[in-house]
């Protein structure tokens, strides 16, 4: 029996070899403790199987469970002098021996192969020993060990029965770490163009509170695609001059339409930040500035930098003089449509170049510009022949400067009609308000020139007169918006000759306020010939109620012929429709105009089916009543209405019977204030709880 103990590389110490009963050697294995990395390892190495034990539910060794430090990877079957061994009892009684003999020598009475005592709470692994005359080795535990069968039974060497039980050869069940539910980030996985499409249906104000949310947000909110087109004349009050600054310079390349109506909150802005908004800014299409607080040198710089605009509005800015219609005119020849009105600083030596320079000009805009009279500038106007739209309310263009303009220098006169034999002018429409420079004989140079005219005002011209408009009428069948207000002058003649013009059909709009020789001899044709009246203004003219309740009757004539318009999606067929006002009367001032007229207009919008209703601005007096019905039948209340338009006349009668003079005053007085009340208490809902709301009559000094 060899007593030496060699220390193996792995960490065990070599015990005795104790021979069997037939020779063979069997080897104690006993742990020692290890220190340094060692011992590090050999942690881990238990640390990590130790899990797998616990959820399969097994019983901890019997070492473990008797309180020792070490743990028995051997059993000895010869020497007792082993430190596992008992020195005392029964051979068979040891709970570390697990039923074989712990006697110094071998007896006969030592289990067979067929004898089960197995103890497999007991770790046991058996080492085969080297053959005789080999040196003694060490059994360490190798990895392949682990991943085998939980019991097999290996070949017999001493004549017992062995089976390999350490916990390091039970077959780890590998169960799936339960996964914590994930929460989906529907917006953050969504790609950025589909985000960005999405942010496209806010409104301007709403991507700008948006982007306070994050960083994220603050960049997608300010995103140069969702900024294409940047109209402030809705929001201009509610947002901040920093945040338009930020979304001009972010956004600049992207923007093709900025408006900028209004946003006087860009003042300060313009001299610290004008040149680098201008820098950012230079692929613009349509440019508004109306109405801008802006300096002159960061006007220059947008229209230096954008040489593809289209649409340019300077409406009311100060800074804009002939310097910019130069850089205009040297750098933006695609320029189709002009406005500087009211710009005082400008005159018709910056509109000749551009005229000269932008052959693509149709609309022109130039109210209160001074010079209309050079004829060089108007020349080149007719030459061009481009214009559609042609703007001069309140210009210096007298009735010489209008005929070059329509017929150009010296043309060529039919002998027969006493015509200029010119080619027929482009223009869709004029605006000569307030050019009272203007006479007949300008405006009798439109006749049989302007075929394509559709829309004329010649407002506040008090020097016109029936001869102007006695053959305009005739050529001009494309007429559809005729403003004549405040021409005393004009007689109800020149309104039967429009009724019976061929634009008469197609006649819109209609203004003949302040005209005070009108009335109803001239208004009644207009009103039956012309079926497609929308806007009718009459006021302080002689028209009385006749002209209303043919109005009344007319409309009613168009709804019945009138096919109703589809419903719109999603809205129920059984839904009544809401009826669509079809024609805007304005008879205030009116002297003959009664509430007589005014009931008729209320009593005809409130027939079963109507569709088309008529709305009035009428006395004030009525206007509150005349509101409150049309709101009622708007919102489809038609019995609602109905009882509104009868408590309201019941009240004016009373009114007119207190007011006459004989017996039974009193009463009369008695009644119509009576009926006042009750006109009160349904103009403003109906009494309350059966009860009328207590009026003072208000505080006599307020």
């Amino acid at each position: 029996m060899s007593h030496d103990m060699p220390d193996d590389s792995n960490g065990t110490v070599n015990l005795p070899i104790v021979a069997g009963a037939r020779g063979e050697a069997l080897r104690f294995e006993e742990p020692v403790k290890l220190k340094g990395r060692k011992r590090f390892l050999q942690s881990l190495q238990r640390i990590s199987s130790s899990p797998s034990l616990t959820r399969m539910g097994r019983v901890p060794s019997s070492g473990y469970r008797t309180g020792g430090k070490a743990s028995m990877s051997c059993v000895s079957l010869a020497s007792s002098s082993s430190t596992y061994g008992h020195g005392h009892g029964n051979s068979y009684s040891s709970q570390t021996s697990v039923g074989f003999s712990t006697a110094p020598t071998s007896v006969v009475t030592t289990p067979g192969p067929d004898a089960q005592t197995s103890d497999f709470r007991s770790r046991i692994r058996i080492v085969n020993s080297n053959p005789a005359g080999q040196s003694a080795l060490t059994a360490s535990l190798p990895t392949d060990v682990r991943s085998a069968p939980r019991a097999r039974q290996l070949p017999s060497t001493s004549g017992a029965t062995a089976f390999t039980e350490d916990y390091f050869s039970k077959p780890v069940l590998r169960t799936v770490p339960k996964r914590s539910q994930r929460t989906l980030d529907f917006w953050g996985e969504m790609p950025y163009e589909v985000r960005i499409h999405i942010l496209q249906s806010l409104e301007p104000w709403e991507l700008v509170r948006c982007s306070a949310v994050s960083k994220s947000w603050q960049k997608m909110c300010f995103d140069g695609q969702l900024w294409t087109h940047i109209e402030t004349q809705d929001y201009y009050r509610d947002i901040s001059s920093t945040s338009l600054v930020k979304i001009m310079t972010t956004a600049g390349p992207f923007v093709r339409n900025l408006n900028l109506r209004g946003c006087v909150q860009l003042w300060e802005r313009w001299t610290t930040h004008g040149r680098a908004i201008s820098d950012a800014c230079r692929n613009l299409q349509y440019f508004s500035l109306e109405g801008c607080h802006i300096d002159r040198s960061s006007v220059h710089h947008f229209l230096l930098r954008n040489t593809r605009l289209v649409h340019i509005n300077f409406c009311g800015v100060q800074a804009v003089n002939n310097s910019a219609m130069k850089i205009v005119a040297q750098g933006c020849p695609q320029l189709e449509y002009l406005d500087v009105s009211w710009c005082n600083h400008l005159d018709t030596q910056g509109l000749h170049k551009i005229v000269q320079s932008c052959p693509k000009l149709k609309e022109l805009k130039a109210s209160e510009t001074r010079g209309w009279n050079d004829k060089a500038f108007v020349q080149d106007l007719f030459e061009r022949n481009t214009l559609e739209r042609l703007v001069i309310a309140h210009s210096d263009i007298n009735d010489e400067g209008l005929e070059i303009l329509l017929h150009g220098t010296d043309p060529e006169i039919d002998p027969l009609t006493d015509r200029a034999i010119v080619p027929p002018r482009n223009f869709r429409h004029l605006n000569f308000s307030r050019c009272h420079q203007l006479n007949d004989k300008g405006i009798k140079c439109l006749a049989h020139n302007v075929p394509k005219l559709a829309g004329l005002q010649v407002s506040h011209i008090i020097t016109l007169t029936d001869d102007a408009f006695k053959d305009l009428f005739e050529d001009t069948p494309l007429l559809t918006h005729l403003d004549m207000e405040e021409i005393e002058d004009i007689t109800n003649s020149i309104l039967q000759n429009l009724a019976q013009s061929p634009c008469a059909p197609i006649l819109q709009h209609l203004n003949i306020s302040y005209c005070e020789n009108l009335g109803d001899t001239g208004m009644l044709p207009i009103i039956k010939a012309c079926h497609q009246l929308r806007t009718v203004d009459m006021d302080n003219t002689r028209v009385s109620d006749l002209i209303l309740t043919e109005a009344a009757a007319q409309i009613r004539i168009r709804d019945q012929t009138t096919p109703p318009p589809p419903l719109p999606p999603g809205r129920p067929a059984w839904l009544p429709r809401r009826p669509k006002v079809a024609l805007h009367l304005t008879v205030y001032d009116c002297q003959n105009v009664t509430w007589t007229g005014i009931r008729e207009i209320m009593s005809r919008n409130t027939e079963p089916n109507r569709f088309l209703v008529i709305s009035l601005k009428c006395f004030y007096g009525y206007q509150d009543t005349v509101n409150e019905h049309m709101k009622r039948i708007r919102y489809g209340k038609i019995e609602s209405a109905q009882r509104l338009e009868r408590k309201w006349a019941e009240y004016m009668i009373a009114n007119e019977e207190a007011g006459a003079g004989g017996a039974g005053a009193r009463r009369r007085r008695r009644r119509a204030r009576e009926a006042a009340m009750v006109h009160a208490d349904e103009e403003e809902g109906g009494p309350r709880g059966g009860r009328r709301r207590a009026r003072s009559g208000g505080c006599v000094v307020m």
